[in-house]
Parts: C-alpha cells; structure tokens; sequence
C-alpha cells in the first residue's frame, strides 16, 4: 500500500485497538489493502475516495462489538456491487463465512424489476432471507445506511427525501426491532431532518433553548438520588446516566398525536443501572418515595419486556422544582441489551450460532415477514409488514393464564387470536375483553385481559371481512392461508366475480373470446401463477389485491387496444385536421374551443380521451372508458357530436384528481395521509372522511396531481400508510 493507505489503516487499526475486542489483525488488513485497490479511483459524491466509505462502516460495526469477519464484509460490503470483483472471488480470499455476509448486504441493482418500489422490495426480501442465515447482514447493512445518511447532505435534494424516507419506514423499524437504541435514534432523527426540517429545526430550538437548565436540573436530580440510595442501599452497586428523548421522538409525540412541547413527560430522563434485578424494584420504591409519581405512568418491561428484547422499569415523577421527569431501572446486562440489542450477543458472548434456541425466538418476526410476503405473492408485502408489525408504539394484552400478548397499536382481537396460534385465531367465534363481550373489530389497549371465544364445529373458519379488520400482517397471512387451503372452489367463484366486476366498472371489454382468455392469462403470468384459475383463486383468498394491480391491467388494456386497432371505445369519426391547444387539449377540427373536463370521469393526462360536442357549452371531454362514452360511435344516438381529441405537449401542469382511502379507522389516519401528501409536495384541496362498517373509514380528498403517472405515485405512497387497504381513484 501507499504511505497514505499505511496511514489510513494505523488509525484504523488504532480505532479497532481501542475497542478491546480479539481480532484477527491479518485478515482485516488483509481486507482493507483489498477494499483499497478494487475501489482506487472511484469518488462518492463529498469527493472523498471510496475507500472511506467501507472504512467508515467497518468503523461503526467495531462499536457494536462484532467479530473480525464482521469487519472484513463491512470493508468488502460494496466491492460485489459497485467494482468488477464476483462474490467468487471474495470466497476464495476471505473464505465463504464472509462472502455470505457480503451478498446478503448487496443490492439487487442489476436485476430488471418493473418499478423502483418493486426493486427496493426485493432487495430487502433478500436481505431478510440472508439475516435469517446470518444476523451479522443486517448489523452491516444498518451501519452502511447510518454512514450514507451522515453523508446524505452530498446527495441531490429529492434522492435525499427519497433516502430519508426508506430510512425512516424500514431500516430504523428493523434497528428498533434489534434493539440497537443508538443507530435506530440517529436514523431517525437525521430522516426527520430531511423530511420535515421546520419541524427539526423548531424542536431542536426548544431543546438547546433549556440545556443549562436541564443540565442543572438533571444533575440535582442525580445528587438527591445519589445521596438517597446511599443512606439506604449502601452496598448496592448502582452508576447513574442522563438521557434526553431524541427529536423523532418528540417530533412524533408533538406532530402525530398533537401534543405541546411541555405535555410531553419524558422529554429528559434519568437512568439507574444497578446489579440484580431484585434491587431494581426496591430502588423503585425509594424513587417513588422520594419523588412523586405521575399516575399511570409506569411501566414495567422487566416483566413484560419489549419484543426487541429491551427491559426496564419506567417511572415519571415530579421534582420538587414541578417539572416532570422519567427514571428508568435497570440491571447492567439489561442496559447492555438496550444499547446494543441483539449485538449485545457478540460484544459480551462471543457470537451467536443459528442453533440458538433464543435467538431464534427473537427473529421469529423475519419468518413472519417472508411467509406474509410469499402467501400475497406481493413483494412490497414485505415493506407494509415492516412499517405495521415493526412499528414502536406496542401494546400488551394478557390472556386469561396470563400470558402477555405483545402487539402494534390498532392491533384488533383478531390480530390478538392469530398471535396465540393460527389455530386460535380460525375457530374463533368472539371474544370478551375484561369479561366483557366485544365486537370482533376491537382495538386493543395495554392492560386487557382478552378471552377468545372458539368452536370446534367442523369446516368453521375465518370470515373475508377480517382481512380489513386484522392490523398484523402475521393475522392476514394466516387468514389468506386458511381460504387458500379450504375454500379453493369458492375463491375461484368469488376471484372470478370480483374481476369481472372490475372490468365491466372499468370499460375493460373484448369481443374476441381467445384475446380475452389470453389477456389474463398474461395478468396471471406477471403475478407469478400458472393459469387464469389460479389467478381467481389468488384473488378470492386476497393473495392478490385487485386495487394494486387494477392500473397496470388498464395500462395493459390501453396499449393492446391500440396495438391492435379494437374499436371498443375508439370512436368512429372521420379524421379532421389537427387544430391547436386549448386547456392542454387538442380537439381536432377545431381551433380555440371551449374545454370543459367532464365529471363523471374526470380525465387526466395520460388517459386516453375523446370529445363530445355540447350545445353551448364547447366540447365536454371523456375518457374513452367512461362509462358514457359508446362502446360503438357507429351506433350511438348522436355519432356526429364525438370528435377525436388528444392531450397536447404543452398542457397545464396541475389537474385535480379524487382519490377514496379505505383504511381501518384509527386515530391520526388524516394527520398521516396529510402529512404523507406534504412529504410528496401534493396539494390537498379537500378530505372528508366517515367511518364504514367493521370499524373502517373511507377518506375522499381532492389532490392536485400532473396526470396519470404521477397519480400512481401519489396512490402508492398513500397505500403504505399503516391501516389503508386501498386507494382508489374515483369520479365525483
């Protein structure tokens, strides 16, 4: 190497020293002069070379206490990717332990997806698939993403809105979910940064704004604390830490649930780590001597610990200065844990092995996550199951032996039922909650003690409404399995039907049988099924939503008919001379004509369309699907009255389009769409929502949007709102 590399790797190595971890120092450098040579002459954006990047990564898992191997994939992590290096080649030098970390860190960039949201869901379908064969993929891949977005600033605005975004709905949920407190807050934290700067900024002033004071009070808090467990616990060993919420904490409590900066009870907190768990609870006891408690405000997740295994008791109090506070108790091993989650394993265990009956437990949600995703046949299941089964807000239920039932807030009974076993959730019949009946669409609250009523009648199952009503992706898995299995003959019936209805809503026609059979069996194709049965079945049983799919059909549609000159929708008119623009809108024959956009369809740029002559009102234009324009103009009342139009190049840049958002109805579902909207720099002109049956609400807004492209967008990024389970676009 170079005396500039030589360099390089001694602080490298110093940083690695300092870590007071056993690595093989030969194979790191090793790893590093290779990282060095492969990426010589490539620049990332800052202008630094490319060898910092990996160095860096390789930096941030030594912190979390990995193994050398670990180190070597961070440094090799984008060689497979970004250089002419094959994963061969990094088996035959560095062996196959970390060449199965490095592709299970590469992204699929070289495979031909249909969209970019298909491409990032398979990428991490991958990743999940790898981390079930290896936990260390994801530590590496969560510590490349944290290095990226300390960097983000080099990035072109909209890539960095589209980072932070990704960021912010799957890899800090997974950071959250492996218990790694300090990446998943500064992931947060910097996406928020980016995503809502006003709202950082604004949050970030009012804390800097109470530093002195905090840090006083804070340090007056310890002292009393100090001297109190002194006096009364003299032999416990006992240290003290403080800690203030992170600003995506705070943003979430202020923005999301509406909260004042001041209603917010744990903005600051003091830790007390001591040495059993025993002195834990007699340590909350003098606290709550000492200080005066908030009313149900404590939590106890020593024993109810958090799925990402964190443990703690959390108490908030009130010092006598009257400002609120929280303390948190808990052992050192626990504290470990709550750091460095399931890290924590190799930092003070020396590594974990797949035989690890524990860790096992703890990553039971990936297999939840793939099976979820290869029941719907769907890969962006895989990031809807993240942002809901992964989501922070829990709440816990108990059985009536008392086991504890942990689930993501709006979770219902149903979602309760299929979480004791799948075998629960399809003979369940009802349920009582406190001993109390309830509707089976109840909303679940910390505390409840929920009964599920069942029935061993043969050929009982689930009913298709719970798919709307469960939240957890692991309950509409096992629902979608049950009528899968069972009920084959009636899902072909009902996929068949609701199809059908579909098309005919949508204009979609054929009057040759033969092209009609061949058209679905290509839908049938791009959905990964063997035939148009299939194709009904996966439809009945909602492996495949109809509403997701429904644009690309008639997409589909558009261009074979036009491929093939169908006179379906088409008109039959004599051609005229092509005229100029109005409104954007090319009518031909006929220069500076009134334009008016019809209402019942509502058409925009990228729809096909047609002209209807008004009597005094110019022309009135159609989508060629509406359901008022003729399927024959040969034969309609009035054949001289439809005209040929076009959409011109130079059409106006914002047209308003009507979208209805079917979602289970929950508090902050508008707040969410809204500020998805904003994210996307969508104006809303209005919403109006009203709750449905079964505990759902259908949400209409009107939403400026520049055709029908750009719709889409706005309709998939509205779809991964937790809770919604379709968006549809409608005419009003």
């Amino acid at each position: 190497m170079d005396s500039v590399y030589e360099k390089e790797y001694e602080l490298f190595k110093e940083f690695l020293e300092s870590q007071n971890i056993e690595f093989d120092y030969d194979l790191i450098k090793k790893a590093f002069e290779f990282c060095v040579t492969v990426h010589k002459g490539q620049l990332r954006q800052s202008k630094e070379e490319y060898f910092i990047h990996p160095v860096r990564v390789a930096k941030i898992v030594a912190q979390l206490g990995l193994d050398s191997e670990s180190v070597c994939a961070a440094l090799l992590h984008d060689t497979v990717e970004d250089t002419d290096t094959s994963l061969e080649d990094v088996s035959k030098a560095f062996g196959a332990e970390v060449a199965l970390i490095v592709d299970g860190v590469t992204k699929i960039g070289r495979l031909s997806f249909v969209s970019k949201e298909e491409q990032q869901a398979e990428s991490i379908r991958k990743m999940l698939i790898a981390m079930g064969k290896d936990i260390r993929v994801i530590l590496i891949k969560l510590a490349d993403r944290l290095h990226n977005m300390r960097t983000i600033d080099y990035m072109p605005q909209q890539k960095r809105r589209d980072k932070a975004l990704e960021t912010l709905e799957v890899y800090a949920p997974i950071a959250h979910r492996l218990g790694i407190r300090a990446i998943k807050e500064e992931l947060e934290d910097i996406s928020i940064a980016h995503l809502d700067p006003i709202a950082y900024r604004e949050i970030e002033s009012l804390l800097n704004g109470n530093n002195k004071y905090r840090s006083e009070m804070l340090e007056s808090v310890k002292e009393k604390i100090d001297e109190r467990l002194k006096a009364e616990m003299p032999d416990v060993k006992t240290e003290f830490q403080s800690r203030v919420k992170s600003i995506n904490g705070i943003y979430r409590k202020m923005f999301v649930q509406g909260k004042s900066f001041e209603e917010i009870y744990d903005i600051y907190a003091v830790r007390i780590i001591t040495d059993t768990v025993a002195n834990c609870y007699n340590i909350l006891g003098i606290m709550h001597d000492l200080f005066r408690p908030i009313p149900n405000r404590f939590k106890d997740y020593i024993s109810t610990p958090k799925p990402n295994m964190y443990q703690s008791l959390h108490t908030t109090v009130i010092g006598r200065e009257g400002v609120p506070f929280e303390i948190q108790i808990r052992t050192f091993e626990m504290h470990e844990t709550a750091e460095y989650g399931i890290a924590a394993h190799w930092k003070y265990k020396a590594g974990v092995h797949g035989s690890d009956a524990g860790m096992e437990q703890q990553l039971a949600w990936i297999r939840q996550i793939l099976e979820s995703q290869n029941d719907s046949g769907d890969a962006s299941e895989i990031i809807r199951s993240i942002k809901v089964d992964l989501a922070q807000d829990d709440v816990f239920a108990v059985t009536p032996r008392g086991d504890v039932i942990n689930l993501p807030v709006g979770a219902t009974v149903v979602d309760f039922a299929f979480a004791i076993h799948s075998a629960v959730g399809i003979k369940m019949v009802g349920a009582k909650v406190d001993g109390r009946i309830v509707p089976i669409n109840h909303v679940i609250k910390t505390g409840e003690i929920i009964e599920i009523l069942t029935t061993n009648q043969a050929g009982h199952g689930p009913s298709r409404d719970w798919m709307n009503i469960a939240v957890t992706n692991q309950a509409k898995s096992k629902i979608r399995g049950w009528f899968k299995k069972e009920k084959r003959a009636e899902n072909i019936e009902s996929g068949k039907a609701e199809l059908e209805r579909e098309f005919k809503r949508n204009g979609i026609a054929f009057d040759d049988e033969k092209q009609y059979k061949d058209f679905l069996s290509d839908i049938a194709r791009r959905q990964r099924l063997e035939n148009t049965e299939e194709l009904y079945a996966a439809i009945g049983y909602g492996g495949v939503v109809l509403a997701r799919i429904l644009p690309n059909i008639k997409e589909s549609f558009t261009r074979l008919t036009k491929q093939n000159k169908v006179q379906l929708s088409a008109p039959e008119i004599t051609p005229h001379r092509a005229s100029k623009a109005t409104d954007g809108v090319i009518v031909e024959g006929i220069d500076n004509c009134l334009i008016k956009f019809s209402k019942c369809c509502a058409p925009l740029p990228g729809d096909d369309i047609i002209g209807f002559i008004t009597r005094g009102h110019g022309v009135s234009i159609h989508k060629r699907d509406c359901i008022n324009v003729p399927k024959s103009i040969s034969e309609a009342a009035e054949p001289d009255r439809w005209i040929s139009a076009y959409w011109a190049d130079n059409r106006p840049t914002s047209f308003l389009a009507s979208l209805q958002i079917s979602a289970i109805d929950r508090q902050g579902l508008i707040l969410d769409i809204s500020q998805a909207l904003v994210n996307m720099r969508v104006a809303l002109h209005s919403i109006n929502a009203r709750p449905t049956k079964n505990g759902n609400s259908a949400t209409l807004i009107t939403v400026s949007t520049e055709g029908v492209e750009h719709l889409k967008n706005i309709i998939s990024r509205l779809e991964k709102i937790q809770g919604v389970f379709s968006v549809e676009r409608i005419n009003q």
